[in-house]
């Protein structure tokens, strides 16, 4: 069989939040040929640019790669659903829309850790180059960046109420997470503009697709990097059916294909596919890769390792009145009205993001700066997709910001299409189990307070007649889930071990690169999207020197 091979300089393996970035850095000089390839589809789904559509396209296999964690004994043994984007854009197409930076501590400590480049004051002028800030630029935020970034435009009164009880708790109130201190209550900021979704690939990937210099492949199923003496050289991919290059449709489902990289190959698959096609490619752990009979171009041990993400407690309170959006959407009748709301004007409901209200908090085990986070909802569900409760409630969210536990990512087949096994490890050492203790703690001394107790009928979740520790643990145990926030499979450092340093170069190889939140070393202290772009920038930036 004779497979096709294309020739460019730089193959970007993933067009999500990171990828769609450096595609179109790179690709802003014409004399340079980037390839792109993501093994989703367009981003053509309407539910993908209305803000509440994440409800439509988590879990969804034609948006979403639908992995599933291995069974927890942090979470008494429960698995979890890991939603990604399978799409052009990405986890940027399908997530909660919510712009959040992390703290400058996160930063300067990876400078302090000897990752200099990476420093607050080195990645704040990329944070404001990417972004196109509602209220014009400032020292902060930028102006007339790809990446709109707006005020949440759909709120409730009893957001108000929560930001209100979390201030008597000495939280500050605030408009702006994003500026000089985290610390506080207030709204999200959201990647959105005049009420619809600003994924990646509309901000960076759409106003340059008529690039003649990239060729942006979809339905592309990264197999294999191919080396040649210890250097990148190329991409194996498997064509999909109804696979889009550039303004033609293929239809030759599985065709096997090859893109060849004349300068480097930049990984940008996110913390899960960048480790596993790095296993699957011989860079790896030797053992496992000898376990699978996967010849070893590299024992990189790290690939895979290190796995993090925010664990959110999902706290729910029934209330005494119908003053939430499970009331507000209970008919079909009120249905039909949001949609024609949204249709006509662009707001309400739909152009709600997944939470409206945010306090970043420190409780008692943190005394230099918050180490919890909430996302606030005035509704309530089990779960994304799966309808609201059919009686009066809201969500107070929280999550610790800068988790110990940590997990891995592992291939357990050389089939490319086989999900790799994901074993987080949540709530395995000690400060991460007693802040999941304190945040519950934090959550009923904010509903203690006036501006919330008077509207709630009683608590849902977790069991109220829990109450000493390790009750409350349990019940973090039962009822905690991810947030959607996995980083550092691929860690950079400058250290012999880290998979990447910090130029975000694949140590032991020639050419290659990682570029998504898998290079963190580690997560940051808040959502990880907007970082995550901004990776992307500041990574664009390195290419472009390193290879002048």
């Amino acid at each position: 069989m004779t497979v096709k091979t294309e020739e460019f300089d730089y193959v970007i393996v993933g067009a999500g939040s990171a990828g769609c970035v450096v595609a179109n850095r790179l690709s802003a000089d014409p004399t340079i040929r980037v390839a792109l390839l993501e093994a989703g589809g367009r981003d053509t789904n309407p539910w993908i640019h209305v803000p509440v559509g994440y409800f439509k396209t988590i879990h969804n296999p034609n948006t979403d790669w639908c992995y599933t964690t291995e069974p927890d004994p942090g979470l008494n043994g429960r698995s979890l659903k890991w939603p990604r984007g399978k799409v052009l854009g990405g986890s940027s197409s399908i997530n909660g829309l919510l712009y959040v930076r992390g703290q400058r501590e996160d930063y300067d400590d990876w400078a302090s850790a000897g990752m200099i480049d990476w420093a607050y004051d080195k990645v704040l002028p990329y944070f404001r180059k990417a972004e196109d800030f509602q209220h014009g630029a400032n020292d902060y935020h930028g102006e007339g960046g790809p990446l709109k970034v707006s005020d949440m435009t759909f709120t409730r009164p009893i957001c108000d109420d929560f930001i209100a009880a979390t201030s008597a708790l000495d939280v500050p109130v605030t408009d702006d997470i994003n500026g000089a201190n985290q610390e506080g209550a207030g709204y999200f900021h959201l990647t959105a503009h005049r009420g619809r979704r600003c994924s990646t690939a509309v901000a960076y990937l759409k106003p340059v697709r008529s690039r003649n210099n990239l060729n942006v492949i979809t339905h592309a199923h990264a197999s294999r990097i191919q080396f040649e003496n210890g250097r990148a050289v190329g991409v194996e991919y498997r064509l999909g059916k109804n696979s889009h290059e550039s303004n033609n449709i293929r239809t030759d489902d599985g065709a096997h294909r090859v893109v060849r990289a004349t300068r480097e190959v930049i990984l940008c698959g996110g913390a899960i596919n960048s480790p596993q096609l790095l296993q699957l490619s011989g860079v790896g752990p030797a053992d496992l890769l000898r376990e699978h009979n996967i010849e070893v171009v590299y024992d990189a041990p790290e690939v895979g390792e290190n796995l993090q993400d925010h664990l959110q407690i999902r706290t729910v309170y029934k209330t005494n009145k119908p003053i939430t959006l499970n009331d507000e959407l209970s008919r079909w009748d009120q249905k039909a009205r949001a949609g024609l709301q949204y249709l006509l004007t662009r707001s309400g409901p739909l152009s709600m993001a997944a939470s409206q209200a945010y306090a970043f908090c420190r409780t008692r085990l943190s005394n230099q700066r918050p180490d919890i986070q909430y996302h606030f909802q005035p509704l309530s569900a089990d779960s994304p997709g799966e309808g609201l409760h059919p009686f009066s409630a809201f969500t107070a969210s929280v999550c610790q910001l800068r988790p110990t536990s940590k997990g891995t990512i592992r291939i357990n087949s050389t089939n490319p299409y086989t999900a790799p096994t994901i074993v987080p490890n949540y709530l395995s050492t000690e400060l991460d189990c007693q802040t999941a203790i304190e945040s519950i703690k934090f959550t009923r001394a904010i509903m203690d307070a006036p501006r919330m107790k008077q509207h709630i009928e009683s608590e849902m979740l977790p069991d109220p007649t829990a109450t000493s520790d390790d009750e409350l643990l349990h019940q973090a145990r039962e009822i905690a889930n991810t947030i959607y926030h996995p980083t550092s499979t691929c860690r950079m450092g400058t250290d012999a071990a880290a998979v990447t340093n910090p130029r975000l170069k694949v140590n032991g190889v020639q050419s290659l690169r990682v570029v998504d939140a898998s290079v963190m070393p580690k997560i940051v202290s808040g959502n990880t999207n907007a970082p995550t772009i901004m990776i992307g920038e500041r990574a664009a930036d390195m290419i472009i020197e390193d290879n002048q």
